[in-house]
C-alpha cells in the first residue's frame, strides 16, 4: 500500500442532498484511521462564498473553502452532489443551476477524476464531461439525462459506473459505495473492505450490483405492456419469445418491438434478461437452491447463460454474488 495525498473536493450549492455532501467525508476519514493516517485524504467542502449553505434537509453546512481560493490548487477528485426541485408538472427534477454547471467545469481542468452522486451525474453531463460515457445516476431521473443529453451512453442500473477518470454514482445511499470504490482504486480492496465492515456495510458490492428491482422500474403508460409484463413474470420459468408474445398480445412482432422500446426503452429480449436476473438475485440470496436449479426455475436453461447473463448485467458471477449478498444461513 502507498501513501496517498489527495485533495477531494465536495461541491456545495443551495439545497443540496445532505448525505450526498456528508456520507463521502466519512468513508475517506475512516480510510484515514485504518491505514493509520497512511491514506492523506484532505475532503474539502466549497461554495460560491463562505456562508452556510442550506441542504434539502433543511441542515445548515459550513463551506471550507471558496471556490475561487481552489484556483490556484491541485485537486485529485471532485464529488458533485445532487438536488432537486419540483417541476412544473410537480415531479422532481434535477436541480442544474449553470452557475455550479460553470464551476465545476473549471474544476475539473484541475482535477485527476470527476465524480458524480446521484443526481449530481445531470451537473456533469451540463458541463459536457460525461459526453461519450456510459453514466448513471438515480434511476427515476435516468431517462430525463438520457433525453437531455444524448451524447451521454445513460444506464440506470449499476450503482455505479466508472469511465476513464470520470465515476457517476446512483442513488443517495451509493455515495458510500462509490467512495469506497475510490479507495479501493488508491489503496487497494483490503483497505476497503476494512473500511466498509467499520460502516456495517455488508463488504463491498461491486459496481454492477443493480440500483433498483425490475418490479420498481417506470410503470408503463399503456395497459397492454403491464399485461404484457405480468405475463412475462407468470411464465419466467418458461422459454419466451417474441412470436409469443406478440401473440399473447394480438399484435405484431414488429409492434411489439416498437411498443418496447417507446414504453420501457428496451427490447423484449432484453426486458426478460432482465427480469431473470432479477428473479435469480433474489433465489441467490435466499436459497440454497443449486445454481443448476436457479437457472431452470429463472428460465435460463443452462448455467452457462446464468452465468454470461450475470456477467453482462451485474459484472459479476452468481456464486460471487451469492457469497456476497446471501441473507440465509450457510
Amino acid at each position: 500500500m502507498h501513501t496517498v495525498d489527495q485533495l477531494i473536493v465536495i461541491v456545495l450549492f443551495d439545497q443540496v442532498d445532505l448525505l450526498d455532501v456528508t456520507g463521502p467525508p466519512e468513508v475517506f476519514h475512516l480510510a484515514r484511521r485504518e491505514t493509520e493516517e497512511a491514506a492523506a485524504y484532505d475532503v474539502v467542502l466549497a461554495a460560491e462564498t463562505m456562508d452556510p449553505v442550506v441542504t434539502a434537509a433543511g441542515v445548515r453546512v459550513l463551506p471550507d473553502v471558496t471556490f475561487d481560493a481552489l484556483a490556484s490548487r491541485s485537486i485529485d477528485t471532485v464529488i458533485v452532489p445532487g438536488a432537486v426541485e419540483p417541476g412544473d408538472d410537480g415531479r422532481l427534477r434535477p436541480t442544474v443551476d449553470p452557475l455550479v454547471v460553470r464551476r465545476v467545469r473549471q474544476l475539473s481542468a484541475r482535477a485527476r477524476r470527476m465524480t458524480s452522486v446521484c443526481v449530481g451525474a445531470h451537473i456533469l453531463a451540463a458541463a459536457g464531461l460525461l459526453d461519450g460515457k456510459r453514466a448513471t445516476t438515480h434511476w427515476s431521473t435516468a431517462q430525463q439525462l438520457a433525453a437531455d443529453h444524448p451524447a451521454v451512453e445513460v444506464d440506470a442500473d449499476p450503482i455505479f459506473i466508472r469511465q476513464g477518470d470520470v465515476w457517476t454514482g446512483a442513488g443517495i445511499s451509493a455515495c458510500l459505495d462509490l467512495s469506497l470504490a475510490l479507495i479501493a482504486d488508491d489503496l487497494g480492496e483490503a483497505v476497503a473492505l476494512r473500511v466498509a465492515r467499520q460502516l456495517v456495510m455488508y463488504l463491498k458490492r461491486p459496481s454492477g450490483q443493480s440500483q433498483f428491482s425490475v418490479p420498481l422500474e417506470q410503470a408503463s403508460t399503456t395497459r397492454r405492456i403491464e399485461d404484457l409484463r405480468h405475463y412475462i413474470l407468470r411464465h419466467i420459468a418458461e422459454p419466451l419469445t417474441v412470436t409469443q408474445l406478440a401473440e399473447h398480445a394480438h399484435i405484431s412482432d414488429r409492434q411489439l418491438t416498437r411498443i418496447f422500446k417507446n414504453e420501457l426503452g428496451t427490447t423484449p429480449h432484453a426486458y426478460i434478461e432482465s427480469v431473470r436476473v432479477e428473479r435469480a438475485r433474489h433465489q441467490l440470496e435466499s436459497t440454497d437452491a443449486t445454481l443448476e436449479r436457479v437457472a431452470a426455475a429463472c428460465g435460463f436453461g443452462t448455467l452457462d447463460t446464468l452465468v454470461r447473463s450475470f456477467r453482462r448485467r451485474l459484472d459479476t458471477t452468481p456464486t460471487e454474488y451469492r457469497r456476497r449478498f446471501r441473507t440465509t444461513p450457510v
